[in-house]
């Protein structure tokens, strides 16, 4: 694996780490699993990375197929998506976390479900248009067999070291503390942001290559 390649892996896994917020939702999740024993919590966890999972590598494999349906050009979506990112960043640097990701419906039609795993966790809250956004790019952008074999790894390490972090999302949340996690949020809006920003000029880049030079 050369240099660039590695570099192209590492700034996806950062993406999703800004995108998803696995640091930010944990209050969450301790909060919606609050009345489940150690195991009912730890299948719950287990449950919504694998749903995770599932949902960027669909959205890696048909991202394409999708904006080929939809005639939609690569550069069209990274600036749909880089200005969606943006509005998430912008949500998460005000401190309103999840209210992007999850309306008012879904939050009240989520309480009264016993599997908490799949809805609301991994979809909306953690697996978001951020987050599916970003892969559909990256994968676009990135079509190649070894390139794709690489992202999906990337999704896997991830949604690992994220399910590390919410076996242990009650001890990480009483040392944080409110503020701690707050703070945390708005370090990964600014990065979300910066990465949106990025997006948006590749595409009006290659959109409007009069703009350039």
């Amino acid at each position: 694996m050369s240099t660039i390649e590695f570099a192209i892996f590492l700034q996806f896994f950062l993406g999703l780490v800004a995108a998803v917020n696995p640091v930010g939702i944990m209050p969450v999740f301790v909060s919606l699993t609050g009345h489940m024993t150690l195991e009912e919590k730890n299948r719950t966890a287990r449950t919504a990375h694998i749903a995770v999972f599932v949902i960027l590598t669909v959205s890696l494999l048909a991202g394409q197929l999708l904006l080929d349906l939809f005639s939609i050009s690569l550069d069209s979506f990274r600036v749909a998506g880089g200005l969606l990112l943006m509005s998430i960043a912008f949500s998460m640097m005000s401190g309103k976390l999840g209210e992007d990701k999850q309306n008012k419906q879904e939050q009240s039609e989520s309480v009264s479900r016993e599997q908490i795993g799949v809805v609301p966790l991994a979809m909306p809250l953690m697996a978001g248009p951020g987050a599916i956004s970003s892969t559909i790019v990256y994968g676009a952008r990135y079509p190649s067999m070894f390139d794709t074999l690489g992202i999906t790894l990337t999704i896997a390490a991830f949604t690992l070291c994220s399910w590390l972090l919410f076996r242990s999302a009650p001890l990480i949340v009483r040392f944080l503390g409110q503020t701690g996690i707050n703070v945390i949020t708005r370090i990964m809006g600014l990065i979300l942001g910066a990465l949106g920003i990025e997006f948006i000029a590749n595409g009006l880049r290659s959109l409007f290559p009069g703009l350039v030079g």
